[in-house]
């Protein structure tokens, strides 16, 4: 009990002299906001991306692809393929019909609003059961395209991004001009990136015959995965690749959320560092300045104990304030900012909101706290060794 009083009479000591030494604290404190507000910006990139693919995952629908297909861009299905799987056990039908939508997937150029460059946006080819097989999807402006027209409807974060997509506008692609009739919304899926039209008049404009690039349908239940899978590998007319939606998604953001977070932890162990040594600078100098108080309390029968961990506790909460600043900051700035960026597995744009969560702040303030406890030890084990009467000679 004497040690935990007398930690707590130092370190109370210690903040209130805080002060007179505010600009070397603030300096301090300002080199780990800045450090937990780099961190949590390039993280919430990842994050973002990832919840922006994962939020169009569903448990009850699955993708089919051809075996070996890493994405729908480099799959091929041919329309006897695409009935199999219309047949198979495990699809959910309504009536007599299957709840299925065979697509296909192509890359158009369209110009983004901020930079004016030119982008790869997804073009996607769909049925009339591409509503029923998704979750959380539906027109919000406008109306669906009509089949056998070359009418459009355009995801809400493409229209966003990029030109030309504004409702009842007319674009070109290629030789083929296309009306875009309505606007949708997928709960802020990555479906919100596409254009959608008629499967059948994207085939014909891109001269892809009966051809498809995937199916989607909608399972009976999320068990009816493994029936689906065992019945289509099991048929020797086709070679398919089965995987839910979630699996799929999931794959697919893999590799560039691991590319930024290959750069995000390195670049944050980098700046870690130069503000472990601004902590360090910070805590000599308060040890040096406090020399005969230090002095002092020791003559007065303070153990070297609690004015090591109050030095520690002092630059702690030094670190965890430039903590909750950078994490406010990083809140404010980031969360919400909307990017587009290209998709790895499809060549394609995806557009999404930067996602500072509640992991990544609790990231950040691990961050700051080990900043903090790193920079006070050093400074701190001085303070608890330094001689009476060599501190007492020091001011």
């Amino acid at each position: 009990m004497k040690s935990i009083r007398q930690i707590l009479a130092v370190t109370l000591l210690n903040l209130r002299n805080l002060p007179k030494r505010v600009a070397a604290s603030v300096v301090a404190v300002i080199g780990v906001a800045a450090v937990v507000m780099v961190f949590s910006a390039v993280l919430s990139m990842a994050t973002g991306f990832e919840r922006t693919m994962t939020a169009a995952g569903a448990d009850d629908t699955a993708v089919i692809l051809r075996s070996g297909s890493t994405a729908e861009l480099n799959s091929g299905l041919s329309n006897e393929q695409a009935l199999i799987v219309a047949n198979a056990p495990g699809v959910l039908k309504d009536g007599d019909q299957p709840v299925i939508s065979a697509e296909l997937y192509v890359i158009v150029d369209l110009e983004k609003k901020a930079t004016g460059t030119e982008a790869n946006v997804p073009f996607r080819g769909v049925q009339e059961s591409a509503f029923a097989v998704r979750n959380n999807i539906g027109i919000v402006e406008g109306r669906m395209f009509e089949p056998g027209k070359n009418e459009i409807i355009v995801g809400r974060a493409a229209q966003q991004e990029f030109r030309g997509l504004e409702l009842d506008s007319v674009i070109r692609f290629g030789k083929n001009e296309w009306s875009v009739v309505g606007v949708f919304e997928a709960g802020g899926g990555v479906s919100e990136s596409e254009l959608w039209t008629d499967v059948r008049v994207l085939q014909g404009a891109y001269r892809r015959g009966n051809s498809f690039q995937s199916v989607r349908v909608r399972l009976e239940s999320v068990d009816s995965i493994g029936a689906l899978r065992e019945a289509l590998e099991a048929d020797p007319r086709i070679d398919p690749d089965v995987s839910t939606e979630r699996e799929y998604y999931s794959e697919q953001s893999e590799a560039l959320s691991t590319f930024i977070k290959v750069i995000g932890y390195p670049l944050t162990i980098l700046m870690s560092i130069g503000a472990i040594f601004g902590a360090l600078n910070t805590m000599y100098s308060s040890v040096s300045v406090r020399g005969k108080e230090i002095a002092t309390l020791r003559a007065l029968g303070f153990g070297p104990l609690p004015v090591m961990v109050s030095t520690i506790i002092e630059s702690t909460l030094l670190a965890l304030i430039g903590g909750l600043i950078g994490s406010v900051a990083a809140f404010l700035i980031f969360n919400g900012f909307q990017v587009s960026t290209l998709n790895f597995a499809n060549f394609s744009q995806v557009v999404f909101d930067f996602a500072v969560t509640p992991d990544l702040i609790r990231q950040g303030l691990v961050a700051a706290l080990v900043i903090g406890v790193v920079g006070g030890l050093f400074p701190a084990i001085r303070a608890a060794r330094m001689p009476v009467a060599l501190a007492l000679r020091e001011l």
